[in-house]
């Protein structure tokens, strides 16, 4: 199988693609095309059907997958494909294993990382709060090992939420070892649970979209409810205790235009909006290197609101 990150301008493509999207839409002159998002493991990459009704262009739909036969071009310096050809196809015909995006990391070893940081809480309400969540609850803890950080921009993979989750409070450990300002155990609990509103924000994959309740709400709101009323189920839960971890998770974008209803009031809520912000930018780097054509300077981009060298 060629995968998504090897094709190259110019290639002519004929594999088969999870349809992420597909919609409707009319050029400037009036002309009817289609666009449509291929995925793979590997990402997702922009494609047209410039002639939808073509009876080379078989009927599918989003969440299918499809034989594609097409041209790779660039636009705007990045790549798409224009499909002259499609073929829905038939259970057997394709390895689900080969369009899912998946964490490099070793589960093994992630799981190790998450159960020490859990044993190195040693507050018996937050280490309660946490093993109520990420040992106790089988339901819980299947979804948010196997969900993403996002839809896109960051560990946008299956794994992709705990391997943030490990980065963000693997950081906090140590800013807590450095700054003894800083409560250990409140912040690596709050670093822990800052995403886990993701869980619902957030559909399984292949999907990986946005829900009505994550689009309704947003994963902010979500986690700090879910932790708030997980708090109040462990007996004698100190009061002062759950709203300092409730402060942090409603604070973690650290801005209200970045989607925090509140900026951070603690040392612990101000550790946390950093190193969630280190995490997710430096996997971002990561993540435009390894589908980077050529090395030097990319362009701008827009979430670093810079021109960017790799």
């Amino acid at each position: 199988m060629k995968y998504l990150k090897d094709l190259r301008e110019g290639d002519r493509v004929s594999e088969t693609y999870l349809c992420k999207t597909r919609n409707a839409a009319v050029t400037k002159n009036g002309k009817p095309y289609e666009n449509v998002t291929l995925q793979d493991k590997t990402g997702t990459i922009d494609a047209k059907i410039w002639e939808p009704n073509s009876e080379g262009i078989g009927e599918f739909s989003p969440m299918d997958y499809v034989n594609i036969f097409g041209d790779v071009s660039s636009f705007n310096g990045q790549l798409q494909i224009s499909i002259k050809r499609t073929r829905r196809c038939r259970e057997g015909e394709y390895d689900p294993a080969d369009y899912l995006p998946v964490s490099a990391r070793d589960k093994a070893e992630m799981e190790a990382d998450l159960q020490a940081l859990i044993g190195s809480v040693k507050n018996k309400y937050l280490h309660a709060l946490l093993t109520s969540f990420f040992v106790e609850d089988e339901a819980f803890s299947k979804k948010f090992r196997t969900s993403s950080a996002a839809k896109s921009v960051h560990h946008g993979f299956v794994g992709g939420l705990l391997e943030h989750t490990l980065g963000v409070a693997k950081l906090c450990a140590h800013l807590a070892s450095v700054y003894p300002i800083l409560h250990h155990d409140l912040l690596v609990s709050a670093a822990l649970l800052h995403d886990i509103g993701k869980t619902k924000e957030l559909s399984a994959f292949p999907e990986n979209d946005y829900t009505d309740e994550g689009q309704f709400l947003g994963h902010i709101y979500i986690g700090a409810r879910m932790v708030e009323a997980r708090c109040a189920k462990i007996p004698d839960f100190p009061k002062q205790l759950s709203m300092e971890l409730v402060h942090c998770i409603l604070a973690h974008h650290g801005k209200l235009e970045f989607g925090s209803p509140k900026k951070p009031s603690t040392p612990e809520a101000l550790a946390l909006n950093y190193a969630d912000e280190i995490d997710a930018k430096l996997e971002t780097f990561k993540e435009l290197k390894e589908n980077a054509q050529t090395p030097g300077w990319q362009g701008f981009n827009r979430l670093f609101e810079n021109n960017i060298y790799l």
